[in-house]
């Protein structure tokens, strides 16, 4: 018994043996799996690291080349005239290279305690920096103040990339990190510091810390104490914010902060830091901030042109703060200069005083490049002051008539240069207001030639009305002037644009009807070599022959005895033009003791077959007893477009423009739209009030005298008649109207008078 029962009590242990059996190969297939897994991370993890190597050098093959000239060049956005010589470097002054043998000890070790602290014993790339800053960024320690790139990577992105945000890709940080091995090979540390301290930004448009010294100090770097120099050594992280001139209390914190780095460092010891911190941040700046390396007279010249520059790179995306770029413009600096110094120092012109401005804007015709650019005169050493060239808040008189009036005429209406229109009483449609020219005289029916030659308003407003503010607007839209309110009948006589504008719309006549957006950039270099070139593409705004019947009656304007700009003449220059003026309402003049002969605004725009100039002149503040132009100081923009026009026919050949197959000639000067009818009545006749009372049809009367402004040096080629303001206003019946004066502050946002309120005389 007892032995069937040691029998039965042995499957009960082979039992039991057989389920060790199971349990210890559950526990071997964990192991198993456990052995799989790890030889799997550690594969990929090797995979990963021939992955990330062979994408390193990959991208390290298509580095851009760094060169000695590269590392040792300033970082200064540089700004280039047309023919690629250099305007400006952005910034305060240029930068005074420091050789590392000039560069003190201290400033040396305070910059590797704060930016690089195995500057000396990495290669250019630091791993231990690298997984440092890492583990920095995901626990969000402070500790990994210094980032990831060591001072010679921080060279090499100075020196060959952008520092836009969307430039730090992967394929440029392993470049960054291959030319920072090279250059670390090739060059010595101290040679790589050198580099570094003579590259950095350091704020007001300063490059290099041997020019922040000066800057900052009036001292060069041997000279400062070890508060300073850790002051300079810290600025480059953040320039604007650690300026020590604007932000004394930051600039402060971050100088202690690179004071206690060089203690931990141990090149200084904690007492020297501790002193050093005591120190006051102003102690020992400058009130002088050094001076520009480009003359003063050079920066006044350029100033308005490199103002607008800079706003156009804005819009384009770049900024201009971080450096790096090679700004190409189009800017022609001989006429720059001219521009300037007729208004400025050029005895040519005869200013009355040192108030009357000047605004003024010349373009190439054929591709829209802005040549130059005058914002004022007399303005002292204001840097990027008001540029009244692209204001738009001053009526530009009847140098609105071509554009808004008779150019809309001729593409819309084909009408004929002789076709006949009416100087006879007028009055705006639904009103009682009443229009007038500066002479309260009518002449009765003349043609569109004589009519815009001699600016008469009454048939300019008369040709809107028929032309419509619907095709009128079109046409202007076309010239690329544009409104946020709707347009009036006042406007044809009157339009709120600026110099550059019209100079552009001006432009689109000259070039045969093709009008080219007005452009101040051709080209952009970046650090990272990449290229941006901008042309200004070609549109047809008008016909060839809109473009030529207008050109052949404003080339009348100076010429015919009668013309309003007979002042700028220039014998034998082919070239055409329009003046306008701006007169002043009853009620203001009798308000601001200002004579009934004044005029706000005066302009004078026109062009070559190269060239177009559009010149605006006035007071800052017109409605004033002192703010006003007289009768003959209107000729001061005639006189200034003329001299202008004629240095610049040293640059072109004179020639004339070729009449095109689809228009007729008749006579000697009167010209028609081949197989085109129009009608010899419109709109302006339909109203009853318009087909009444009387017209004076005497012939014009003119008086002559000897202008002050006028050059005896261009005597030959001069009309020394000028009619008695012939050109200076359209009025309103001021019994009638009510005052809302276009001139009535200076530079102030102004909307087109109402056609029913037409109170300052809206120039010719």
């Amino acid at each position: 018994m007892n032995n069937g029962n040691q029998n039965q009590n042995r499957p009960m242990r082979r039992t039991q043996h057989s389920q060790m059996g199971r349990r210890s190969s559950k526990r071997g297939g964990h192991s198993s799996l456990i052995k799989k897994l790890l030889l799997a991370a550690v594969a990929v993890f090797v995979a990963m690291i021939i992955f990330g190597g062979g994408l390193f050098m990959y991208y390290a093959q298509s580095s851009p080349k760094i060169t000695e000239a590269k590392l040792s060049s300033d970082n200064a956005t540089v700004i280039y005239d047309k023919d690629g010589k250099v305007l400006t470097r952005l910034g305060s002054q240029n930068r005074e290279y420091v050789k590392k043998d000039k560069i003190p000890k201290t400033l040396k070790n305070a910059i590797v305690s704060i930016e690089d602290r195995r500057f000396y014993k990495n290669n250019g790339v630091d791993p231990i920096r690298i997984v440092g800053a890492t583990l920095a960024n995901l626990t969000g320690s402070s500790l990994g103040l210094q980032g990831a790139s060591t001072l010679t990577q921080q060279l090499v992105k100075l020196s060959v990339f952008s520092t836009d945000a969307s430039d730090r890709t992967l394929k440029v940080k392993a470049q960054e990190a291959w030319l920072a091995l090279k250059v670390d090979k090739k060059y010595s540390k101290d040679q790589i510091l050198e580099f570094y301290i003579n590259k950095v930004y350091m704020g007001n448009g300063v490059y290099g810390m041997q020019t922040a010294s000066e800057y900052y100090f009036g001292k060069s770097l041997e000279k400062l104490d070890l508060a300073q120099l850790a002051l300079l050594a810290g600025m480059p992280q953040s320039p604007t914010n650690y300026d020590p001139i604007n932000n004394p209390k930051y600039a402060k914190s971050r100088r202690d902060t690179v004071l206690q780095a060089m203690a931990s460092n141990k090149v200084i010891t904690q007492a020297q830091a501790t002193k050093a911190q005591k120190e006051s941040i102003t102690a020992g700046l400058s009130e002088t901030h050094g001076t520009s390396g480009n003359s003063a007279k050079k920066n006044k010249i350029i100033d308005p042109y490199i103002k607008q520059v800079l706003q156009d790179l804005s819009a384009k995306g770049f900024d201009t703060t971080k450096g790096g770029l090679k700004v190409y413009t189009n800017m022609d600096y001989a006429a720059q200069k001219k521009l300037y110094n007729l208004a400025n120092d050029d005895q040519t012109i005869q200013f009355a005083d040192d108030e009357i401005q000047i605004g003024a804007t010349m373009v190439n015709n054929k591709n829209g490049k802005i040549v130059a650019m005058l914002g004022g005169r007399k303005t002292g050493d204001v840097t990027y002051g008001l540029n009244r060239a692209v204001q738009t808040d001053r009526s530009s008189g009847s140098t609105a008539k071509p554009l808004m009036d008779y150019g809309p005429a001729f593409e819309y209406l084909k009408w004929s240069t002789y076709r006949k229109v009416k100087d006879t009483p007028f009055t705006y449609p639904g009103t009682d207001t009443k229009l007038y020219d500066f002479d309260h005289k009518f002449k009765g029916t003349m043609t569109v030639r004589d009519a815009l030659i001699q600016s008469r308003n009454v048939p300019a407003v008369r040709t809107l009305q028929d032309v419509g503010m619907t095709k009128a607007t079109t046409f202007l839209e076309g010239l690329g002037i544009t409104s946020k309110d709707d347009y009036n009948l006042n406007n044809g006589i009157g339009l709120y644009i600026s110099t550059l504008q019209e100079a552009a719309a001006y432009a689109a006549f000259a070039n045969n009807g093709i009008y080219h957006k007005p452009t101040y950039i051709n080209k952009i270099d970046t650090n990272s070599g990449k290229t941006y070139t901008y042309k200004s593409k070609g549109v047809r705004a008008m016909s060839k022959a809109t473009a030529f019947l207008m050109t052949s009656i404003l080339k009348g304007v100076t010429t015919d005895p009668l013309g309003s700009g007979t002042a700028a003449n220039l014998t034998g220059m082919n070239m055409a033009s329009k003046t306008g003026t701006v007169a002043y309402s009853k009620k203001v003049t009798e308000a601001n003791n200002i004579p009934s002969t004044a005029s706000s605004d005066s302009w004078m725009t026109g062009y070559t077959k190269d060239y177009s100039l559009s010149v605006w002149t006035g007071y800052d503040h017109p409605n004033t007893s002192t703010g006003y132009l007289t009768q003959t100081q209107t000729e001061l923009a005639q006189y200034y477009w003329k001299y202008m026009i004629y240095y610049m026919s040293q640059y072109s050949n004179n020639e004339d423009w070729t009449m095109p197959s689809t228009v007729g000639k008749k006579g000697t000067n009167q010209y028609y739209i081949i197989g085109e009818d129009y009608d010899e009545t419109g709109k302006s006749d339909e109203y009853s009030k318009n087909n009444s009372g009387t017209s004076s049809t005497s012939s014009y009367s003119s008086s002559s005298y000897s202008s002050p402004y006028y050059s005896s040096s261009y005597s030959s080629s001069d009309s020394d008649d000028d009619s008695d303001d012939d050109d200076s206003s359209s009025s309103s019946d001021t019994s009638s109207s009510s005052d809302t004066s276009s001139a009535s502050s200076s530079y102030s946002t102004a909307t087109p008078s109402s056609s029913t309120t037409s109170s300052t005389e809206e120039t010719e």
